[in-house]
């Protein structure tokens, strides 16, 4: 009998570490192998077979969230061909360096702590020799290019319009004579945005593995955004603060320099032309440079118009970058208002924490985010809840600095984009497979597909499996929360946390009670109160 089988892994009523495995015959493949980044909601059902028996790996596009955990795959024994675009291959080559060395630093950042409280010894993910050893097995494929993988394994990657490089996925397989077609989405792009082509409708699939980012809801109207950044700078400049914009090195902060660069040329902030604006970010200098390198593959009309007059597109007077940590740390010591753009684009490592420390607590700051922040992220708490201060470094920050949000700018397609992506196919699929949202916006979405175009939709959790030969759902997945299988000592941790908390709170009301009280014995309140608080700051946090 003939057995197709796709397994969901990863991006299952989550938003990231995007993982799938499609099995026929003795065929094994993996479409993307990405890392889970901020809060982790479920349990991830593990590949089904060994990373050895995996011949092929198909990646979307370089984000982290689609590639990170090919070097681990190596390292697990993977020795087959990774398949990917000309930009995502060189994209990956500097990426996954770069995660190996965030791996490592901080492996070894808490073996330094673990030492010290006597316990286990940390073993990072995986190291250097893990991602390059993998970046040896790339595959550079041009877009629109049929590749015949094997006899009965068919691929072609097409432009998604959301990073350098991304792509959906067309996939044709075989098996006893039996012939289906797999499309992969990827993230698919929002459309109207610099630098990039938009996003490339197919016309037939049997099956679609589609994303839901933003599977319910819509981008605003977006505005002029050099327009609105410009407007956002001037009033920052004015009260004499920095413009701090966290934003991914791949692909948004290339965007942002677009804009940038309108600023200068056309003359929207006459009151500071000659304004500086510090990548601060390693990673996204090397990216700045695989964008250069692409411009026939990947860049769009209006991008390749400016390239054709002589024109650097995401270039101008004024803009420094910093690569070293020297260089970074000179930032903090510039006594005029700059812009500074770094990573990580959703704060919850790299650089852009040490500017935030430095910045936060100015009230003549300005925070600026450009890009999706997701649940649990240091991002989505400063944009939504608004803290009166935040820990960054093992010290409690003020944030006093104005926290904006440029209005409509995302590197993902809205619900309305997403449905005109599958209202561009010509021949409808039999299923539609939604991944790679939040928990609730994945069965939303499917809900609307159907609603919209009567074509079977479903939301499966890690581990649910369809036999695509005969449109079945085998499984739906395994619906197991982290918490549920957190272990006893961290949950009696946690309790024993919460519990200090709740202390916390009772001494703030005690505090709140003696308002009133004399001078002398607030002053001896306060006094003991600090000496507590210094007793248990814990710097190395």
């Amino acid at each position: 009998m003939v057995a197709m089988l796709i397994e969901f892994l990863g991006a299952a009523h989550e938003v990231t570490g995007s993982c799938h495995f499609v099995s026929f015959g003795n065929t094994h493949f993996l479409v993307d192998c990405g890392m889970e980044q901020g809060p982790d909601l479920y349990v991830n059902q593990e590949i089904p077979v060994n990373a050895a028996e995996i011949d092929y790996v198909f990646v979307t596009h370089a984000h982290i969230d689609h590639s990170g955990l090919l070097p681990l795959l190596y390292s697990h024994g993977f020795r087959g061909k990774i398949f990917a675009t000309q930009a995502t291959c060189e994209l990956c080559n500097i990426m996954l360096k770069d995660s190996a060395h965030i791996q490592m630093f901080e492996a070894e950042w808490r073996n330094r702590k673990a030492k010290r409280a006597g316990k286990p010894e940390v073993v990072p993910l995986y190291n250097m020799d893990d991602a390059q050893g993998v970046l040896e097995h790339f595959v550079p494929c041009a877009y629109e290019t049929p590749v015949q993988v094997t006899d009965d394994l068919k691929i072609r990657f097409v432009d998604a319009g959301h990073l350098l490089g991304s792509s959906s996925i067309e996939i044709w397989i075989r098996e006893d004579g039996e012939e289906k077609k797999l499309v992969f989405s990827g993230d698919i792009g929002n459309g109207n945005h610099p630098l990039i082509k938009e996003p490339v409708c197919l016309k037939d699939a049997d099956y679609v593995v589609m994303e839901s980012t933003y599977g319910d809801k819509n981008h605003t109207i977006p505005p002029d955004y050099a327009s609105a950044l410009a407007g956002v700078i001037k009033d920052t400049f004015i009260r004499g603060g920095n413009l701090v914009i966290p934003a991914f090195s791949v692909g948004r902060t290339q965007e942002m320099l677009y804009f940038l660069r309108r600023i200068k040329t056309e003359h929207l902030l006459p009151e500071f032309e000659n304004f500086e604006v510090y990548i601060d970010s390693p990673l996204a200098v090397e990216a700045t440079n695989i964008f250069h390198k692409s411009v026939a593959e990947c860049f769009d009309e209006e991008a390749l118009e400016l390239v054709r007059q002589g024109i650097n597109p995401i270039g101008f007077p004024g803009l420094k970058t910093a690569v070293t940590s020297e260089e970074s740390k000179m930032i903090n010591f510039i006594q005029k208002p700059v812009v500074i753009i770094s990573a990580s684009g959703m704060c919850e490592a790299g650089r852009i924490r040490h500017h935030l420390k430095h910045n936060l607590w100015r009230k003549e700051c300005t925070i600026l985010f450009v890009g999706y922040q997701a649940v649990g992220t240091l991002g989505r708490k400063l944009v939504e809840s608004k803290p009166e201060s935040v820990r960054l470094f093992g010290e409690n920050v003020e944030v006093n600095a104005r926290i904006e949000v440029l209005a409509g700018i995302s590197g993902h397609a809205d619900m309305n984009g997403l449905l005109n992506w599958i209202d561009g196919f010509k021949e409808k699929p039999s299923h539609i497979f939604v991944v790679h949202g939040e928990d609730t916006v994945t069965d939303s979405f499917a809900a609307t597909i159907t609603d919209r175009f009567g074509i079977p939709a479903f939301a499966p959790y890690s581990g649910g499996c369809v036999d695509l030969a005969t449109d079945t759902i085998l499984s739906e997945g395994i619906r197991l929360p982290k918490k549920a299988v957190e272990k006893p000592a961290k949950a009696r941790a946690l309790t024993a946390f919460n519990r200090v908390v709740a202390a916390a709170k009772h001494l703030m009301d005690v505090v709140l009670k003696n308002e009133g009280l004399a001078n002398k014995d607030l002053a001896k309140f306060e006094s003991q109160i600090q000496n507590l608080a210094d007793k248990w700051d814990r710097d190395d946090r």
